[in-house]
């Protein structure tokens, strides 16, 4: 897995965009970039168009960083998700939580 951040200070955006596979073994990888990173923001992108696999460990920190954005005001949206992403937020029910875009 990838990750590449983007980050407007000017208005307190951040876009991370992710590639490869968000499992068991790389989810903790994200889980601490946005555990480091989304203080202070506004809102949270997470460009999803080239991960190939998410598994429930990716998930579930897709949601720990929209449950940490909400709790400080802040938003969170998932940008152009693969079609296997958005099959695995469809089929979860993920899609009614998360602001897919």
């Amino acid at each position: 897995m990838t990750i590449t951040e983007e980050k407007n200070e000017a208005n307190a955006n951040l876009i991370l965009s992710i590639s490869g596979r968000l499992d068991t073994t790389t989810a903790p990888e994200l889980e601490a970039k946005l555990k480091d990173c989304t203080k202070g923001l506004k809102a949270l992108f997470l460009d999803m168009k080239d991960v190939a696999y998410i598994s429930s460990a990716g998930l579930r920190v897709v949601l720990m960083a929209h449950k940490m954005m909400v709790a400080t005001g802040g938003s969170m949206a998932i940008q152009n998700p693969s079609d296997f992403c958005r099959q695995v937020f469809e089929a979860t029910g993920m899609d009614s939580v998360l602001n897919i875009i």
